[in-house]
């Protein structure tokens, strides 16, 4: 059974923007889904981030899609990279995602451990980047940078901040392209 887990950004939990929308609608095609609140979600931790999906009784598995915001982007890598052992998941989607702390001391233990691409590279199937070309916290070329690490698929769409209510508007609280793409 197919299931995606959605996971916010720093300072966000799982309410807001477009996570409950994405939930319910993939929901209504037979997804199983899950939009935890993260824990510490002002300075993320993928550790505790970690600790707390593993030791959830959410099922990684051939069917499962990531889709991460922001920080929750940086943490589907982390937690690609420290899934078990022949554990590969279909999709890992990342929207507004960066590849070090942005000079934001609150986001440095996002970055303790280093990524290990060609590891996380055998954990996901398919490799997803949203980014816009005027978001005003993550430069593209972090996403351009981590896509090209990945093999993955960068879609740029322009002024589209950072596909958050507090950025661009509310029509963040819808995003259909995401859900395209994960069916």
């Amino acid at each position: 059974m197919k299931n995606t887990l959605i996971l916010h950004g720093t300072n966000n939990d799982s309410q807001r923007n477009w996570f409950q929308w994405l939930s319910k609608e993939l929901q209504e095609k037979g997804h199983v889904t899950w939009v935890p609140d993260l824990p510490g979600a002002d300075e993320p931790n993928p550790k505790i981030y970690n600790q707390f999906l593993f030791d959830s009784d959410w099922e990684f598995n051939s069917q499962s899609v990531a889709v991460g915001h922001s920080s929750g982007a940086v943490e589907v890598l982390s937690l690609l990279q420290n899934l078990p052992e022949g554990i590969v998941i279909d999709t890992a989607i990342l929207v507004g995602a960066f590849k070090d702390n942005l000079g934001v001391a609150e986001l440095s233990r996002l970055f303790d451990e280093a990524f290990d691409f060609e590891i996380i590279k055998t954990r996901a199937k398919r490799f997803v980047f949203i980014h816009s070309d005027n978001d005003p916290y993550c430069p593209l070329e972090h996403a351009e940078y981590l896509s090209k690490k990945l093999g993955g698929e960068l879609i740029v769409l322009p002024g589209e901040a950072h596909f958050s209510i507090l950025t661009a508007g509310e029509k963040y609280k819808e995003f259909p392209l995401l859900l395209e793409l994960i069916n």
